[in-house]
């Protein structure tokens, strides 16, 4: 990337919009300018530079979408609010720059104030709470890739890890969202920054491969174009011709999924030819096939079939007189501009594909994804739903009527009758694809035709098919309903689930301290009843492990050790014990039907609760707990001598909930040695926030190493479903537990 130029005033940014020949308001402009340089002044970025060069380089980046005044005064001030909160405020930007100004930077400021009981809940929040913002005004979120777009180009300047993480977060979440709307130039320039920190030697070589075979076949891409040239001028087609390479992250991403090597990407060339009608797409379409052999299967029309982010283009891959295949795209300049600004595009268009009527519609899913966004406090529930509607490529399939509709790969004919209405989702008895009756779970694949079978006597969806359903829009319309119609079942649910994980954490509760434990609860996590509380528990709006922990801190609040027994022990009879140093005083485990023993979990094996467990009495250090299948517990119980030192251990909870700490797990995975390995296993574990404690990569040779680590895991069932994600990684062979 070349160096990004810095600049502390707006003559850059003012050239910019005189170039756009759109009539802006520009006494407002350097007002909010002004008001920005004062409110930032003394502040400076990560890099040394003076602060207001970001918000300046934002409003720069706004200005090439060609938005309007309101949104470039809110890219100019964006940070204000959250950065100077003493100076001024949103009812400040409010009286200053109107109403709409203020909307749009309320949307863009984090929640800074929202109390919450950890950073991730915090970042869920703030993300939440920028989409809702975006449903009402798409601007906020061009304004937020634009500012996302300029802190990766300045990231340089931030230590490692924060790199990584921004990375990651740009990578999983911004890049998509940009696709989604169709701005292809800032989700590919988002997907190389992204690459480039977080696979450093594949982004490099990968970089010096493109340059490497584009120098050698330069003189094919000139003699491509002249042939073309020459072919459209024949048939008096007014056109313009541009050459372009496939991104880094393009062929990294084939080169990863695909697992194909830098030869068999055939679309490694493109030419892109627009024309000025549609007429004249399919004309120039035609010519093209004359004079190249097409390769089959390759040709895509998404003029006749849009994308969903109103994407409008031919594709078509053929091969060259030297044998060497490239793409063609073909489109005319109002599709060109869609395809690389897409919804923003709409600034510049106002009329047809791009009405106002058109993009509302467009935008329906944003609404889809949080019209249940008060039916689930669960954060992670919240990031699945926008991965699965957002980030997963697309299958497209039609009703019986021809309309298209586009669904998340992998979606089912549940969450296609939830796509077309909460109605027909509701009332569905079953579904036919093609024609032909199917199961409700069946896959859908592009181009099939579906149909759902609906009867109004049904009693509503089911509860199972909340763990069938794909798409976050079905589960959230299957939840609402459940939330809706079945309040009562709901409440009775939810407070047996409730009760039983008191019973649980095994403390002697009366009736009146159960409620003040669940109403305190309930109050926590911001219900406005008890009833309430149940009830989202119920229709699966709150899962159990996001309240476990705090029914547990609820216990031991209302309910005093003193109060646990009818016969309390006392002061003389109650055991004082001191551990030593570094050792757990319990960890979960009873020795010989004993609580509270000093133990230690032995590093041969590093037992997990849940796991087979016995003792071992040391000599100073408390009792060592190792699994019963170690290879050192096998080989030391062979000994005679120290038969009376081993004891018999068991977790106090059952695996699902024993502990309430993290436990070490050590791993061998044994890999291919392929660019980027390393990274999807690291990207996967933190994914499910599973703490990585160290980590080594020892080669074998012949294309294959062992990547050994150790994490934090909380039980063997935790452990399992690491494993298993890691199973799913292309490239893992086999997993190990323990280090050899």
């Amino acid at each position: 990337m070349s160096e990004i130029a810095v600049h502390t005033d707006i003559s850059r940014l003012l050239n910019i919009l005189a170039a756009t020949e759109k009539k802006y308001d520009t006494a407002k402009i350097r007002r909010a300018f002004l008001y920005a340089k004062e409110l930032h002044e003394g502040q400076v970025r990560a890099s040394g530079e003076p602060y207001i060069s970001h918000p300046i380089a934002v409003a720069e980046i706004v200005a090439g979408l060609e938005l309007d005044t309101d949104s470039i005064c809110a890219a100019l001030l964006h940070d204000t609010v959250e950065d100077c909160a003493q100076k001024t405020n949103l009812g400040q930007i409010e009286k200053l720059f109107g109403r709409e100004v203020a909307m749009l930077v309320d949307g863009l400021t984090k929640i800074v104030l929202l109390h919450v009981e950890d950073k991730e809940e915090a970042h869920i929040e703030s993300l939440r709470k920028m989409l809702l913002a975006m449903s009402k005004d798409i601007r906020v979120i061009f304004i937020k890739l634009c500012d996302r777009l300029h802190n990766m180009r300045t990231l340089d300047a931030k230590p490692d890890p924060k790199r990584r993480e921004t990375a990651l977060e740009t990578m999983h979440v911004y890049a998509p969202l940009a696709h989604r709307l169709g701005m292809q130039r800032i989700k590919q320039e988002l997907e190389a920054l992204s690459l480039k920190y977080l696979d450093p030697i594949g982004y490099a070589e990968i970089q010096n491969y493109i340059e490497d075979k584009y120098g050698q076949n330069l003189d094919f891409m000139e003699k491509i174009r002249a042939q073309v040239d020459a072919k459209m001028r024949e048939n008096k087609i007014h056109f313009t011709l541009e050459g372009r390479i496939k991104s880094v992250y393009s062929i990294y991403k084939k080169m990863y999924t695909q697992n194909k090597s830098f030869d068999e990407i055939y679309d490694f060339y493109a030419l892109r030819i627009i024309v000025d009608t549609e007429l004249e797409c399919y004309t120039a379409l035609g010519l093209i096939h004359e004079m190249y052999n097409s390769v089959p299967g390759r040709f895509k029309d998404y003029i006749s079939t849009p994308k969903p982010n109103l994407y409008r283009s031919l594709h078509t891959t053929v091969i060259g007189r030297d044998g060497i295949p490239f793409e063609v795209q073909i489109r005319t300049w109002e599709m060109h501009h869609i395809a690389e600004y897409g919804i923003a595009a709409h600034w510049k268009y106002k009329s047809g594909a791009t009405s106002k009527e058109e993009m509302d519609r467009k935008l329906e899913w944003i609404a889809s994804l949080l019209e249940a966004e008060d039916d689930t406090r669960d954060p992670d529930e919240f990031m699945s739903a926008l991965k699965s509607d957002m980030f997963h490529e697309e299958v497209f399939v039609f009703t019986p009527k021809g309309d298209v509709i586009s669904l998340p790969n992998g979606a089912n004919v549940i969450d296609f009758a939830y796509a077309v209405h909460s109605e027909v989702g509701n009332k569905m008895i079953g579904g036919k694809i093609n024609g032909m009756i199917v199961p409700i779970d069946r896959t859908l694949q592009n181009g099939e035709i579906v149909e759902i079978l609906t009867s109004s006597s049904t009693k509503g969806p089911s509860r199972d098919w909340l763990n069938i359903v794909k798409t976050g829009t079905a589960r959230s319309k299957i939840r609402a309903w459940f939330k809706k119609e079945r309040r009562p079942d709901n409440i009775l649910l939810g407070k047996s689930t409730v009760e039983a994980e008191i019973k649980k954490i095994r403390k002697n509760t009366t009736e009146e301290q159960r409620a003040d434990i669940v109403g305190g609860l309930a109050e926590r996590l911001g219900y406005n009843s008890i009833d309430d509380f149940y009830n989202a528990i119920g229709y699966v709006g709150l899962a159990v492990s996001k309240f476990a922990h705090k029914l547990t801190e609820e216990c031991d609040r209302v309910v005093h050790p003193d109060e646990e027994s009818i016969q309390p022990l006392t002061p003389e009879q109650i055991p004082v014990r001191v551990a030593p140093r570094g050792i757990r005083t319990d960890g979960g485990i009873v020795v010989d039907g004993e609580h509270g023993c000093l133990v230690k979990f032995a590093k041969c094996c590093n037992p997990l609760p849940g796991d087979q467990v016995i003792g071992f009495v040391t000599k100073g250090y408390g009792i060592s707990i190792h699994k019963t299948d170690c290879p050192n517990v096998i080989e030391g119980r062979k000994n005679p001598e120290n038969a009376d030192r081993w004891k018999e251990a068991h977790w106090e909870l059952p695996a699902a909930g024993a502990g309430s700490g993290i436990y070490e797990a050590l791993l061998q995975i044994y890999v291919e040695d392929r660019i980027g390995m390393l990274a999807d296993i690291t990207s996967a574990l933190a994914e499910m926030k599973v703490s990585i404690m160290q980590i080594n990569v020892i080669s074998r040779g012949e294309d294959q190493s062992i990547v050994g680590m150790k994490i934090g895991c909380k039980n063997i069932d935790h452990y399992e479903s690491i494993v298993s994600r890691l199973r799913s990684l292309r490239g893992v062979s086999h997993i190990i537990r323990g280090f050899s």
